[in-house]
C-alpha cells in the first residue's frame, strides 16, 4: 500500500509540475521574445514564478503538509541556491554555442521536477507528510 501511495504522490507531483512548467514557459517566452531579453534573465525570472506556484499547490495537494511555510521555504532556497546557478550557467552555455533555447529550458525542467520531488519529498515535507486534514472529510 505504501509503494501505491508514493507512486500516486509522484504522478501527482508530475502533473502539477506541468502545469508550473507550464507558467515557466509562458514567462520564459514573454521575456524572450517580447520583451527580447537574453536567456539568463528570461529564465531566472521564469524559474522563481514557476517555484512559487510549484511550492504553493504541491505543498497542499500532493505532500498535504501543514509544515512551518517558512522553514519549508527556506530548504526550497536551499535547493534553488545549488540548481538555479548551475542551470543558469549551463542553459547560457548552450544557448550561446546554438542550442534552441526552448530545448535547453525543456531539458533543465525535466532534470529540475525529477531532482526537486526527491528533495522535496526526502527533505522538506519528510515528516510532515499528510499532516494537512480537510475541513469537509470527516
Amino acid at each position: 500500500m505504501k509503494n501505491k501511495t508514493e507512486v500516486g504522490r509522484f504522478f501527482k507531483f508530475v502533473l502539477f509540475s506541468i502545469s508550473a512548467g507550464l507558467v515557466q514557459t509562458l514567462v520564459f517566452t514573454l521575456l524572450l521574445e517580447l520583451v527580447k531579453w537574453p536567456y539568463w534573465p528570461s529564465y531566472l525570472i521564469a524559474l522563481v514564478c514557476s517555484v512559487i506556484y510549484n511550492f504553493t499547490v504541491n505543498r497542499r495537494f500532493t505532500f498535504r503538509s501543514v509544515n512551518n511555510i517558512p522553514k519549508a521555504m527556506c530548504l526550497v532556497l536551499l535547493f534553488y541556491c545549488a540548481f538555479t546557478p548551475l542551470s543558469t550557467w549551463w542553459g547560457d552555455a548552450l544557448t550561446k554555442i546554438g542550442w534552441n533555447e526552448y530545448v535547453v529550458l525543456l531539458g533543465t525542467m525535466v532534470i529540475n521536477m525529477i531532482l526537486e520531488f526527491l528533495w522535496w519529498r526526502y527533505v522538506v515535507f519528510k515528516n510532515s507528510i499528510n499532516t494537512r486534514k480537510d475541513k469537509n472529510k470527516v
